[in-house]
């Protein structure tokens, strides 16, 4: 420096520090300050080019404000060279100046030039707003103040002192650097204001932008910019055309086809290491010429064993990592920044009676500027991290869902669809969730070596006794977290199995209702639950010890650390300094200490995660090429030769040496009995199967429509036209064709109807009409029709087949493969194949088969009596689906009412009112505990002042032992009654919940989507039971140390209540804004979630058919598009917290500053101990207000639940299950008489009735059939019988009794019915027969014998403990219907209804069940509603109903000469 400035002096002590006017030396001023800002500006501007050069987002024309910026860049440059050539002239005038003169001016405006370069190439690459420019301009000018005020202090001086003849002996500089000074500011100002956006960038295009984009440098690092929508949210509810759209490089469209792009990177290298011999296996490898022993084979194989996984882990880093070590970068700076606060403290100050005040004051400045940046630097971090988290989630969803498109069936059947929608919400969700978390892996250990160095430093060695405590409190919450992690599994276990009995509860509450049976499944539920809540009490204590452990840790490290510190020597004395800047220390290590297990654990979790996701996106693909689709040479429409065909490719061949040949446009019939592979061959024809050996091929597009029909949630036309362009013509002839144009009249929207997803809202014939437009209007060139015609009535079928299928029908000319049930049509098609087993048995028109008199002769001899297959699937009436469809389309309404004092008052009566009062009071004292410690300490640290210290160290050691160990016990004992409150609360709601569902009225699940009660369950209940009470512990916390940090600020400086006022007026401002927009938002979020997993789950189950009609690139499309959607809503809910967070910790900071200057101006009447604790109070303060007012709105979010669980546990409810005083006789119904007087009957309130006037009497033992068309009112019949339907007028009598005055129980165990689905419910096949196990074993096997199920059970390992899964898939639709059969043998009571079933079951099933029925139930009172007219030719009676009222009643024999309704439907069915 000497070379530099001469005799200038650099440093002088006398000058800056101990004075009242401090001045930096002349040196120091012309060296270090101008140069700073050089420095940087250098240092940062080659990255930042290269950044520019990369990014480029189009150029921006120039405008005013860059002109101005523009010259005065250049009049600066050449400011500082008149500088450097005065020097210059000087030199030559032999005034030798000091080489600094020339060297500074020289730096300065050589970066001036690069400053001017910067603007120019900043508006070419479309910068709005220069970060890099603005930061250089800010140092510039706070490095001018300095000679600024010092030039000042001169001037003035001089003037004192000369009457200022002379004037100031260099002019020139003097001006120069007032203009200089001059120009930077409004350089500095100016870089505030925005450039316009560049041309043709999405701002302009786009009407509803990201104002983010376009946002200025100082706008971006306060997230001002999202200030607009946060007024928007409090002034009305956010909407979703309120939201902005997605910044480009956030969308799906850009986000996964670079993850892609890596994955396949990733796939393509070399997969094996080392290749090492393969020998060939089996009778005929040829002879090995060197003998290999087998430990030389073991070591070749084991060779052959390392081969490389494509990592998917590599694809996400390189994918997405630059981004994210951007917010690393971030994070390592504000660690720096957090430990230059502590330093700062006044405490040295207070101390010494003779500081100069600007000292005081300019370290309180220092800690709130500190501050204030560390906010800032640290939420840049954090909107870095969640933006990669975003894009993270988007690529995994989108990677996911593509592969979903693609997978065999083998790779399917090894994750099922929940599994895979496992993988996009939760798998995804904790990648998301680790990104925030992940800088913390590096930044804890760092942050804990830092502070060790500023403690040793403070305190010694002494500081080791501290840390001891510190690493022995981490084993013991690592143990806490081990076994609460244990717990959870267990817990989710249980809520699994409770989520999973509760929806097949609700699937079946129907049947559950008909046999009477709610008592045994609300016992099983209770079961579960109990376990559940055992397991959550269990996981509550653990977390109160860690609670305590978490609050008294730094309590008892700093307690360890103080008395070691002053018991080890006696001249260790401890001042205020050392106890407060220690505790601040101690504060800090808390956090990342902390954090680490927590992290790690995550990182464990992710790793899962990826290891799952991992193996979902390297499962086999079907083999596009397996179909040949080009125009085969045969002049076939399809061929199938020497086929062998499997499910998975270790699996047995399902279809075995196929042959198949299917001229072009002719008809193929596939018949078979059930299981044959019927279905099999045509996934086959689909490419679907795993082809062994054998050529498939298809000559043009394929239609197809499957055998369970699969429907979009869409409108009806979307469905059926999926994706083609919208011909009225052509349209309209398909509805015509299919049969769909009087559905269309009772849809309330017409072809406009929403359709609820699997097409809830149709029946199951409507269903598959609609899947057979969507093949119609696809006019495709090969039809592949699985078994379209078994759900439709019988004279749609036939109307179907004339006008599609058949000879004469739309598709006659196309290649048609038809796999039917219906033997009525088989005469009209070309060609039938016939399938035993896998195999091809015969095939030929139906003529030939005739006389070959083989497998299909003997066929149809056996059921050409039994011709017909009717179906009637419509249990509700049409009106009822009117009202069903308002409820889908209205059923997201959302409820944006501030939560109400009322709901938080549920709630606490839930916990008891008296428990929630002893919980405060306990929070209180614990506070006032730890209060107490801490002026405890303030006066112990006093003591040092007055020299009064040895003769009391025990007495202060054990006082302060005391206060703060009680503070241990009391935070104990209210995490321990809190979590006592929410078992008890957790109990109650669920319970009330489950009585109410179990008793509410049939018609309430019919018009609400199970899924809405579902969520009660799952969602709500377990915000209850987990999120809801931990909320309100950390509320309560954040809000009692927010309350003692201010009555500890106050007492210290009471002054400091001025202040309290205004800043809490803003914090509520603050707060109301975020709250209401936040919880909108979060609503939005969730509202656009669920479409992603429903959109993705309905696809899974329609793979096929999206792959037949090659709509793969749509679907993928769609998804993408639902993402971004709810990317849409999420990414403004980060930036909300951002923006409170930058405001909150403003007034943190605020807090800070006022308490420190308040002591600097009461640094006389002020102890240094005081000083201290309100100080090191304040540094706390900003994470309890940040976390008060994230906790108060999640605590308003989740409030919520226990309002929606208090909604639907007050729904009514239906007649009492017993009548004590109206109980019948044991033994009734003794004759089984039914009489229906006058009877009449609505669905629901409002509604047209179903039922009018009916009057009839049925003796005991007759057997009456009930016919009608769809519609007619016969199912209504049976449900009135068991009152779930309640009379709208007259009323039923069963011998003597009316059943409107007995319990619904006593009523429905006396019955018995048949219903049309078999439910069955997952548990033993022994529960599904008999829930209250009433019956001996050989009752249940003799039952058995009788519904022909005995084979099937005898043969199973497990006889009668064989698991039904859920909704019985293990068995086939057709023993399903004899497990029924077999529940009413078992019940054996004296009135029997049967719901006839149809289509399920195939014509030899069906005889078993009716000849059962004849023998079995020979004296009892049956009730059929009958679609196939021969099962009740030899009934009694036969009540034919139209519209609701008795058109005809009478033995069948009667009704055929009278020529009515009855007539004319045996006529039809050719029994007339």
């Amino acid at each position: 420096m000497k070379h530099l400035c001469g005799n200038l002096t650099f440093w002088d002590s006398n000058l800056t520090k101990h004075t009242d006017l401090p001045d930096l030396p002349a040196c120091f001023q012309l060296s270090v300050l101008p140069w700073s800002p050089c420095i940087y500006l250098w240092l940062t501007s080659p990255f930042y080019i290269l950044y520019l050069k990369r990014n480029n987002r189009g150029y921006i024309m120039m405008s005013i404000l860059n002109r101005i910026k523009t010259v005065l860049g250049l009049i600066l440059w050449i400011v500082c060279w008149t500088d450097l050539f005065s020097s210059f002239h000087e030199m030559s005038q032999n005034q030798s100046k000091p080489p600094i003169y020339f060297v500074t001016p020289l730096i300065v405006g050589m970066t001036m030039l690069l400053a001017t370069f910067l603007i120019q190439y900043e508006r070419l690459k479309g910068v709005q707003s220069s970060g890099v420019l603005f930061i250089f301009w800010t140092i510039s000018v706070l490095c001018a103040i300095v000679p600024f005020r010092s030039k000042i202090i001169f001037l003035s001086a001089l003037k004192d002192v000369l009457c200022f003849q002379n004037g100031v002996e260099d002019k020139l500089r003097f001006t120069t650097f007032y203009i200089y000074f001059g120009l930077t500011l409004i350089q500095l100002i100016l870089s505030c204001f925005n450039e316009k956006p560049p041309l043709f960038s999405s701002v302009v295009t786009d009407p509803n932008s990201c104002p983010e984009i376009t946002a200025g440098f100082l706008s971006k690092m306060t997230f001002w910019w999202f200030t607009s929508m946060a007024i928007k949210g409090y002034k009305s509810p956010l909407e979703n055309k309120d939201l902005w759209s997605l910044n480009k490089q956030d969308s799906s469209e850009l986000v996964v086809p670079n993850l892609l792009n890596e994955w396949e990177v990733e796939k393509s290298k070399p997969s094996v290491k080392e290749q090492a011999a393969f020998r060939k296996a089996g009778p005929d490898a040829e002879p090995n010429h060197v003998s290999v022993s087998p430990e030389e084979e073991e070591v070749l194989l084991s060779k052959r064993k390392e081969v490389r996984q494509p990592s998917f882990l590599r694809a996400l880093l390189r994918a997405f990592g630059p981004y994210f070590l951007i917010g690393s970068a971030f994070k390592l700076l504000q660690d720096l920044i957090t430990f230059v606060n502590p330093q700062l403290m006044l405490i040295d100050f207070t101390k010494q009676s003779n500081a100069p005040l600007w000292w005081g004051y300019s370290l309180a400045f220092m800690m709130f500027g500190t501050s204030l940046l560390q906010t800032l630097i640290l939420h840049q971090h954090f909107q870095y991290c969640f933006v990669t988290g975003m894009r993270l989630r988007s690529g995994i969803i989108g990677a996911i869902y593509r592969k979903s498109l693609v997978i065999t069936n083998e790779a399917k059947r090894s994750s099922t669809v929940g599994e895979v929608v496992n993988l996009m919400s939760v798998d995804a969700q904790r990648f998301m969730d680790l990104t925030t978390f992940l800088n913390m892996l590096w930044s804890a250990p760092l942050q804990i070596i830092l502070a060790l160095f500023f403690l040793w430093r403070n305190l010694g060695p002494s500081v080791l006794a501290g840390v001891a405590v510190m690493v022995l409190l981490i084993p013991f919450n690592a143990f806490i977290a081990m076994k609460t992690r244990t717990y959870q599994v267990e817990q989710m276990k249980h809520k699994d199995d409770r989520i999973k009995l509760m929806n097949e509860i609700l699937n079946g509450i129907k049947v559950l209702k008909l046999y009477a049976w709610e008592v045994s499944f609300k016992e099983k539920i209770l079961q579960i639950r109990q376990k559940e809540l055992t397991v959550l009490r269990k996981t509550a204590y653990l977390s109160a010890l860690s609670t305590m452990a978490w609050t008294s840790a730094p309590f008892m490290v700093a307690l360890t650390t103080f008395a070691v510190y002053v018991t080890v020597d006696e001249s260790n004395v401890l001042d205020a300094e050392k106890a407060f800047v220690s505790l601040s220390l101690f504060n800090i290590l808390r956090f990342p200490l902390n954090m680490l297990p927590q992290v790690i654990s995550s990182i464990v979790q992710a790793s899962v995660s990826l290891k799952r996701i991992q193996d979902f996106l390297s499962h086999d693909e079907l083999d596009p090429e397996s179909v040949d689709r080009r125009n085969n040479a045969s002049g076939n429409g399809a061929d199938v030769v020497n086929g062998t065909f499997s499910w998975a490719k270790q699996d047995q061949a399902t279809l075995d040496n196929i042959n198949v040949m299917v001229p072009q446009g002719s008809l193929l019939a596939v018949v078979g009995h059930v299981g044959c592979g019927k279905t099999s061959l045509v996934s086959a024809l689909l490419g679907e199967m795993e082809k062994q050996e054998g050529q498939i091929s298809i000559r043009g597009s394929v239609a197809y429509v499957p055998q369970q029909a699969w429907i979009q949630n869409a409108t009806l036309r979307d469905n059926i036209l999926f994706g083609r362009p919208y011909v009225e013509q052509k349209y309209r002839c398909v509805l015509e064709a299919c049969a769909l144009t009087p559905d269309l009249e009772v849809l309330p929207g017409g072809d406009q109807t929403e359709i609820g997803e699997k097409g809830i809202n149709l029946s199951g014939g409507q269903r598959q009409r609609v899947s057979l437009a969507r093949a119609l209007y696809s006019d495709a060139d090969v039809y592949l029709l699985d078994d379209p015609l078994s759900a439709v009535d019988a004279h749609v079928a036939k109307h179907i087949f004339d006008k599609v299928i058949g000879p004469e029908g739309a598709l006659k000319g196309k290649t048609r493969i038809l796999v039917t049930h219906g033997i009525s049509f088989l005469p009209q098609v070309d060609n039938i194949l016939v399938m035993v087993d896998g195999r091809v048995s015969e095939m030929g028109s139906y003529q030939d088969l005739l006389k070959q008199n083989g497998a299909f002769a003997e066929f149809l001899r056996n059921y050409s009596l039994e011709d017909i297959i009717e179906d009637d699937e419509v249990t509700e009436s049409p009106t009822e689906k009117k009202e069903l469809k308002c409820f889908l389309v209205m059923s997201c309404v959302l409820c944006v009412l501030q939560v109400k004092f009322k709901v938080y008052w549920e709630y606490a009566k839930a916990v008891g009112p008296f428990l929630s009062l002893f919980i405060c009071f306990l929070y209180g004292c614990q506070s006032a505990s730890a209060i107490g410690a801490n002026f405890w300490l303030s006066e112990w640290t006093n003591d040092a002042q007055h020299n009064r210290t040895q003769d009391q160290v025990s007495m202060r050691v054990g006082v302060y032992a005391a206060l703060g160990i009680s503070q241990g016990v009391l935070v104990m004992f209210s995490s321990f009654t809190l979590a006592l409150g929410k078992i008890q609360a957790a109990r109650k709601l669920h319970q009330t919940l489950l009585d109410n569902k179990f008793h509410t009225p049939q018609s309430f699940f019919d018009t609400t989507p199970i899924g809405r009660i579902i969520n009660r369950f799952s969602k709500d209940i377990y915000v209850i039971d987990e999120v809801l009470p931990s909320t309100i512990l950390m509320f309560l916390g954040t809000f009692f140390a927010s309350v003692s940090t201010m009555i500890v600020i106050i007492c210290s400086t009471p002054i400091f209540a001025l202040v309290i006022g205004p800043l809490a007026l803003i914090y509520v401002f603050v707060q109301r804004f975020y709250v209401a927009t936040s919880r909108q938002l979060k609503r939005l979020e969730s509202v656009s979630r669920s479409p992603i997993y429903s959109h993705f789950s309905e696809t899974i189950t329609g793979t096929s058919v999206i792959r037949a009609y090659g709509r793969n690139a749509a679907f993928v499309l769609m998804s993408d598009m639902k993402v971004d959607e709810n990317q849409k809503s999420y990414y403004p809910g980060i930036v909300s917290n951002r923006w409170l967070g930058v405001r909150i910790e403003f007034i943190g900071n605020c807090i800070v500053l006022f308490a420190a200057l308040f002591a600097v101006i009461g640094k006389d009447k002020l102890s240094p101990g005081l000083v201290g604790l309100s100080v090191s109070y304040a540094l706390q303060v900003t994470m309890s207000l940040n976390w008060m007012v994230r906790m108060t709105s999640d605590l308003e979010s989740n409030i919520v639940a226990v309002e929606r669980v208090k909604e639907y546990s007050e729904t009514q409810t239906e007649a009492p299950w017993i009548v004590k005083d109206k109980q019948p006789p044991p033994d009734w119904p003794p004759k089984g008489d039914v009489e229906f007087v006058d009877y009449s009957v609505r669905y629901r309130e409002g509604l047209d009735l179903v039922l009018r006037n009916i009057s009839l009497k049925v003796k005991g033992g007759e057997k009456i059939g009930i016919v009608g068309r769809t519609g007619a009112g016969k199912s209504s019949m049976t449900l009135c019988l068991f009152r779930l339907l309640e009379a709208a007028d007259g009323e039923i009598v069963i011998d003597e009794v009316k059943i409107s005055e007995i319990g619904l129980h006593d009523l429905r165990s006396k019955l018995t019915i048949i219903p049309q689905e078999p439910v069955l419910f997952s548990g033993t096949l022994r529960m599904n027969l008999d829930p209250f196990e009433k019956y001996s074993d050989e009752e249940v096997w003799k039952v058995l014998e009788l519904s022909h199920l005995k084979k099937f059970v005898s043969n199973q390992t497990s006889k009668l403990e064989l698991e039904c899964s859920e909704g019985g898939e293990n068995l086939s639709v057709g023993q399903r219907q004899l497990v029924c059969l077999a529940r009413a043998l078992l019940r054996k009571t004296r009135i029997l209804v049967l719901d006839e079933a149809t289509a399920a079951v195939d014509l030899e099933t069906d005889d078993l069940i009716q000849s059962t029925i004849r023998t079995q139930f020979e004296d009892c009172t049956v009730f059929t509603i009958a679609h196939r007219l021969n099962t009740i030719m030899d009934y009694t009676r036969v009540l034919v109903l139209d519209k609701g009222q008795i058109a005809e009643f009478d033995t069948p024999t009667n009704l055929i000469a009278q020529k009515g309704i009855f007539y004319g439907m045996a006529k039809d069915a050719g029994l007339a």
